[in-house]
Parts: C-alpha cells; structure tokens; sequence
C-alpha cells in the first residue's frame, strides 16, 4: 500500500494549481498511447494509429483484438461502454457516450426465469443461450467506424482477424477464470471444443485458434452492422439460441440499436469529471461519493478518518443503487440524484465517530449485478481519446458457444433482477425498477471515466463487477491528489457495497493500526482473499504535452506509449457495401 507518510499533504496548493493555472504549454499530446488487458490488444491500437487511424480506430482494433484473446472477459458476443472525447478545441472539448449494452430479448419478461410453479430457476439465468442478452459490441465497432473514426472497418478489424486465425497463448489468467466456469463450460459441445483440452482447463501456453471468429470478424468487417445482425450470422446465431431453449428472434436483432447519450459531468476538486451515464450506475456513485467527500471536514488521504468517510459514502452510494434501472424505461430522478445538493445531504448523516449499520439506512429493495469484463484506456496525437469497458458478465459469459461463428454469448441477463426477491451472483440484491423487461438494458457498474481540467487529463476504467465504481473512485482519487499514473492502477483496494455490511479489501490494503481503529469505530472488516480488478489508465500532462500510462500489475495487460512510427501506410481495402 501507499505508505501513509507519503500520502500525508495537501490538497489545497494542488488545487489552487489545477484553478488558477497559466496558460497551456501545449495544445495536443506529444504521444500516442494504450493501456489494455492484454499486449496482443495493446500492439493492435497501436498499428491502428501508426497506419493513420484516429483513436476511435484505434478502439475498434483493441476493443476486437480483446475479443479475440480474451474470450473469457469480452467479446462479440457481449457488450459495453464507451466514453470518447473528441478534440475539437483546447479549450471545449467534445464527450460522446457510447451504451452498447446488451438488451433483453422481446420475448423476456419479468417472470422469464421462473418454472411453471412460479419458483425461480438459477441456471438458466447464468448457463446457455437464455441467459443471453442482444450482443452490442459489433453494432458499437460498426458504429465507431462509421461516425467516429479516419480508416474502414476493414482495416481497423485486421489485427483482431489475423490475432483469430493465428491463435492466442493461454496465460494463468485464462486458467484461473476457467476454473470458476469449468462445469458450465463443459456441458457444450462447441465451448468445450474451442476452449478446453481433453475437457479440461488448457495448459499454460496452449495455442487457441479461433478460424469460425475470424469468419464473422470478416463478415461484420465487409457489410458493418449487417454483417452481424443479418445474414449468415444472424441466420446461425438464431438457430443455435432457439435449439438452446433461447427466445431470439430476428426482430431482436433488427431493433438493436447503440444509444448516444449524454455522459454524467460533474465538477469536484478542481476537475471535471466525466463518467457513464444510465443504464451504468458508476456515474451517479461518482457524482454521489466525490462531491459528498467535499462537505465533509478534511482528512488526511489513508488515515482512518478518511478511509471510514469513504466507506459510508460508498455505504450510502450503493443505496441509492435500489432506485435506479435503465432509464428509457422507468422513470430515474436522475437530476436529483447528480446534484451536489443531494451528495452534501448523504455526507450529512454521516457520524464521524461511528459507522452506520446498513440497516439503520432502510430495508433493502432487492437487486442484481455482476462480472466478468475488461478496460482499456487510450489517446492519439491529436487528443482524441476513448475509454471503454466491455463485457460478457461471468467468466466466459453463458458458456455458450454458436457453431460456425466462434461467437461465445454472454450471460449478461443476470444482472437484471432476475430473481426480484434475492440476490445475483456476486451479492448485490434485486431490485423492481432493474427487473426483466422486453428490449431493456441491464444496469451495470461499467464506469469508463475521464477527468479533465485545463492542466490535465486522466483516463481510468476497471473491470470488476460491483467493484467497479470504487476502483475507479480510489484511482481518481489518487489523480486528484497527484500521484503518477501507476499509483492509479496498483493502489490496494477497499470496497463497501451496503449489503453485505462489512468493507471488503484486498490483502495489505489496511494496516493494522488502520484496521483497529476502523473497527473500533464500528466497520466489519473481510479480506477478499484475493485482488481484484485490472485497471488501465492514461494520463497527458498539459503543461508538457507528456502522455504516461500504466496497466494493473495484477493483470497480463500492457501500457505502452510512443511517438507516432514514421512508416507508410498501406492502401485501404475494398469495402464491400449492402
């Protein structure tokens, strides 16, 4: 952990900097960089760049490349967010939100996993093509190339088609998530194929080769959007869901659609800070713990005065969670709920000699969430940047593989209330307005973040399930105190999500002395047993026009920033139109 002595300044000649600051020594970066969950995806956006695409490019090539090497957190058979920031003016940039979330089938409805008896049916909602929601990742590429992005979809999907035909190494990362979903994944024939060696966990260093992906890779790269929810693709994909006991249909396929929306914005500590909007509950947990923090009596970073502030904010955050679902279908005050007002009103009941027991804040409504899912972070030359957090939920998704596409579905409908009376799979409970509902989206702790002012710019994702929004709330806070990039991404991690009530860390995140006096105040305290999350970050330092970058070392990512490559790029290929 950050040794408390370091930590102990401040924040108040760092502000008064970031407030009144000159003006900008440089106008763009000096740098390209991209911090993703693998190398492979990493090497991706860079050529991308090098080959004169902007970052938006660059995106699609990593966003790909990653669902390719990591069929284990993403895929095209998945979903996600993605925040992009349009350099248009120094000044007054531009922040576009991309929901590619996936959306419920039109046939699901608020008892779909219940059995003729009324009782809720567990498996289907995690196991096999029911548990699958509309994929929105390739309508989200297709979408980035057409409005976004300098090259054709073609050539920004290459890397991640030749990464599909040449095939990726197992890594213990892929071993370990693999283990969680072994059972699942060897009840299908074609996931136990591509995935498995002699039905079990491949060795460390196996070749897996993906040529049915790279079919489809090829088949959205040519026709964009249709080339994926028409056709050959969509024929196959809806013949093997229905075989599954799914309900797809092809007007499920026709009517999706990725949602622009307006991304959540907020001042606090000097900083704008931009996040995911509904159906993601981060930017509103943002907006709720960030600007609460700031009413609240100062306290030295990692003392218990203000680990025990964070973690009733975090307590009270997670609370308001209850009242939130996609917002196209039930009404969200979401106004109320970004307001600085309503933050100071949470930070107001706060004791600071005791911590809140959950249940003093009202009985629960019930509630759904989870993970497994994947970030990157990225920024060209020019100041565009993306950050996007992708997603199939559990580990390999539904464990469902269709034949002849390499597409592995996710199982992303567990993170509605499935069950409206109990709880998801990683312990958040249930709740009405989060319920099943045709065409709906899930809501999700996805939280693509960026924070801005006119000295700098930090980009940060994680994925982690309900973890999310903490990580990315501990990594902006290490920004806003102005600690370097790394700080951002290795930092030890704490987490309360209201229920269950006891703050969960990873090991070395508390010291002993910390410990004590947060439970003497009255905090519940469980080690993880484990660390959790692989952030990703980027940050460009104004003044100099110097970009850094980092990965999680807990993960097998790669952050690398250069100077542009000064090499010729090739012609583009054909594009093939409808």
């Amino acid at each position: 952990m950050l040794s408390t002595a370091r930590r102990r300044f401040s924040l108040v000649p760092l502000l008064c900097a970031l407030l009144f600051a000159p003006a900008l020594h440089a106008q763009t970066p000096s740098q390209q960089a991209v911090a993703s969950a693998h190398p492979a995806a990493t090497a991706a956006g860079h050529l991308i760049l090098d080959q004169g695409g902007n970052a938006f490019d660059a995106a699609i090539a990593v966003a790909a490349t990653l669902a390719v090497v990591e069929p284990y957190s993403s895929g095209l058979g998945g979903g996600g967010f993605f925040l992009l920031r349009q350099q248009t003016d120094q000044n007054n940039p531009a922040y576009r939100f991309l929901d590619a979330r996936e959306t419920a089938p039109l046939a699901a409805g608020r008892d779909f996993y219940q059995d003729a008896e009324g009782e809720f049916q567990r498996d289907p909602a995690l196991n096999g093509p029911r548990a699958a929601g509309i994929p929105g990742l390739p309508a989200a590429l297709a979408k980035l190339a057409e409005d976004y992005g300098n090259l054709s979809l073609q050539r920004s999907l290459q890397p991640a088609i030749e990464a599909a035909e040449q095939g990726f190494a197992v890594t213990e990362r892929y071993r370990m998530l693999g283990g969680f979903r072994l059972e699942a994944m060897r009840r299908d024939a074609e996931t136990s194929r591509l995935f498995l060696r002699g039905d079990d966990i491949p060795a460390v260093g196996t070749l897996i080769r993906q040529p049915d992906l790279a079919v489809t890779l090829r088949a959205l790269a040519q026709r964009g959007h249709a080339g994926f929810y028409q056709g050959p693709v969509a024929a196959q994909l809806l013949e093997a869901v229905k075989a599954g006991d799914g309900v797809w249909t092809q007007a499920d396929l026709d009517t999706y659609r990725v949602i622009e929306r307006q991304p959540v914005s907020f001042n606090s500590f000097g900083l704008q800070v931009i996040s995911a909007p509904l159906p993601s509950a981060g930017g509103i947990a943002l907006a709720n713990v960030l600007q609460g923090l700031e009413t609240l009596p100062r306290a030295i970073p990692g003392s218990s005065a203000w680990t025990h502030q964070l973690v009733e904010l975090m307590r009270r955050s997670y609370r308001e969670r209850m009242l939130l679902g996609d917002s196209d279908f039930v009404e969200v005050p979401t106004e109320r709920l970004l307001s600085a007002e309503h933050a100071g009103q949470l930070a107001a009941g706060i004791d600071s000699q005791k911590a809140t027991p959950s249940s003093e804040l009202g009985e629960p409504a019930p509630f759904n969430e989870g993970t497994d899912t994947t970030h990157f972070s990225l920024i060209d030359r020019q100041g565009n940047a993306v950050s996007a957090t992708l997603s199939i939920n559990l580990p390999f998704g539904a464990a469902f593989t269709v034949p002849g596409t390499g597409v592995l579905l996710n199982n992303e409908m567990d993170d509605f209330a499935t069950d409206p009376t109990g709880e998801n799979a990683y312990q958040l409970a249930g709740s009405e307005p989060n319920a099943v509902g045709p065409g709906k989206r899930p809501l999700s702790s996805m939280t693509p973040t960026m924070l801005e002012n006119g000295e700098q710019l930090a980009i940060l994702g994680t994925p982690g399930g309900s973890r999310i929004i903490t990580m990315v709330l501990l990594g902006a806070l290490e920004a806003i105190e102005g600690q370097d990039v790394e700080s951002w991404v290795s930092r030890p991690r704490f987490h309360h999500q209201y229920l269950p009530d006891h703050i969960q860390i990873e090991d070395g995140a508390f010291s002993e002395s910390l410990q004590a006096e947060l439970e003497a105040l009255g905090h519940s305290i469980k080690p993880v047993g484990r660390d959790y999350g692989d952030m990703h970050a980027v940050h460009w330092n104004k003044q100099t026009g110097d970009i850094t970058a980092a990965s999680d070392p807990r993960g097998v990512g790669q952050a690398l920033v250069r100077r542009q490559a000064e090499q010729k790029t090739t012609p583009e290929p054909a594009v093939t139109s409808d």
